[in-house]
């Protein structure tokens, strides 16, 4: 552009009078001629720039963001996580969907780090021969877990899958408060120092529509990213349910043996939890007016092995009140029986699934034992959809390892089973 306005300049100050014409014509022939060369250039480059429009800024960092989900949301399990590692047959999704989620379908093999999400888009003809076979995708046809009323908000529905750690001021930790299980106090710092909570927002969530969110506390020995994410894949569980719902998973004791429930302990907790994740939750789907629909959507809360602390405590005290539609017990029954005990009885609109292995079968069975002789139907399977008030304890085969539970319990990833059924009472 420099030439093209050097080039008007020199045309400006030689051609503006007629007494300067025959100068300029018999002076430089040489500079007209490089000067009408570059204002052709300049004309030939401004109308290429139009023919060829600019991309789009807000498209190109959606894509960048598209790209790093998937592969968070997707990443198989990592190689150095600590302990029993899973067999390649378990950390690879049940199924087809995850091929069809991949650009390049169903010939996309498992796991394929290079691939990106499609978020959800998938030729019809693909679908109605998913659908032939029994195994069409859960994504294909967005089910929702109905559980309320749908919201009057009417924001616009997240397009693509978003996963983060993200810091809470009222995630478990650092806590400074009391320890009624040790009756002590002071935790901060090295393992009792993470605030960060594990959120994820499957592609095609919805705020206008029924929703629900899974609280997710994890066991002993680990953190969000190695064993939450990686390992135990909630994010992908979740997706693959196809059912409207988020995951909030805040990091307990850091990669340690140890069931602290940490500002879970504390009257209110879980409620100062689900408030300041209605608006990161907000802030994730970008935008705003959604933060009032997290607010009222409904809960599910999943324990995994010691994470029954926290669990068993943010029902107590919680705060969360009728929110909370449903806990699963994930091998996780190893006290606290009063507090679940009173939490069914006064929730009997609610559900309740513990399965379990032989390390916690007694105690099952001893809380089986106690809720029937208080007149509660008790289940030893699920079947079809899960309905409210439903309480069903399931046993798993010995072949079954306690490390593996959260992807392979009474069935492959059992999280994503439970948000199944519960979207098939609505539809």
């Amino acid at each position: 552009m420099d030439v093209v306005w050097q080039a008007r300049g020199w045309e400006t100050a030689t051609w503006d009078t007629p007494r300067h014409r025959p100068q300029a014509a018999s002076g430089r022939p040489l500079l007209w001629a490089l000067a009408g060369l570059a204002v052709l250039l300049a004309a030939a480059l401004v109308l290429l720039a139009c023919a060829s429009p600019a991309p789009d800024a807000a498209a190109t960092v959606q894509k960048r963001e598209n790209v790093a989900s998937a592969s968070i949301a997707a990443g198989p399990a990592r190689r150095d996580a600590k302990g029993d590692r899973m067999p390649p047959a378990a950390a690879r999704p049940s199924g087809e969907t995850w091929q069809y989620l991949m650009r390049g379908g169903p010939d996309v093999l498992w796991p394929a780090p290079q691939a990106t999400a499609s978020a959800g888009i998938v030729p019809e003809t693909v679908v109605r021969a998913a659908a032939a076979r029994g195994d069409a995708p859960a994504f294909i046809t967005q089910r929702v877990a109905s559980l309320s009323p749908q919201s009057p908000y009417e924001g616009i529905s997240a397009r693509s899958a978003k996963t983060d750690l993200v810091g809470f001021q009222n995630s478990a930790f650092p806590y400074r408060g009391f320890n009624p299980r040790s009756q002590s106090s002071g935790y901060s710092g090295g393992r009792y120092g993470d605030n960060r909570v594990l959120v994820h927002v499957p592609p095609g969530f919805d705020a206008r529509k029924p929703g629900v969110i899974v609280v997710f506390f994890h066991g002993h020995g680990a953190t969000l990213s190695r064993d939450v994410r990686d390992r135990q894949q909630l994010p992908r569980q979740i997706t693959e349910s196809g059912v409207n719902a988020v995951l909030v998973a805040p990091q307990l004791a850091y990669d340690a043996a140890d069931s602290s429930a940490g500002k879970f302990w504390e009257r209110g907790g879980l409620k100062r939890f689900l408030d300041e994740a209605a608006g990161r939750l907000a802030e994730m789907t970008g935008d705003p007016a959604s933060e009032a629909a997290f607010a009222r959507m409904p809960v599910v809360v999943v324990a995994y092995s010691g994470g029954f602390v926290s669990a068993a405590w943010s029902l107590h005290v919680g705060g969360a009140g009728s929110r909370v539609k449903g806990l699963v017990l994930l091998d996780a029954l190893y006290g606290e029986m009063d507090k679940f005990t009173n939490w069914v009885m006064s929730n009997r609109s609610a559900f309740f699934v513990s399965a379990y292995t032989r390390y916690t079968k007694r105690r099952d069975d001893e809380f089986a034992q106690a809720l029937a002789t208080r007149g509660v139907p008790i289940n030893r399977e699920l079947r079809g959809p899960l309905q409210p008030g439903t309480v069903a304890f399931l046993s798993t085969a010995d072949g079954i390892t306690h490390r593996d539970y959260v992807t392979r319990a009474w069935t492959s990833d059992p999280v994503r089973d439970v948000l199944v059924r519960m979207a098939q009472r609505g539809s």
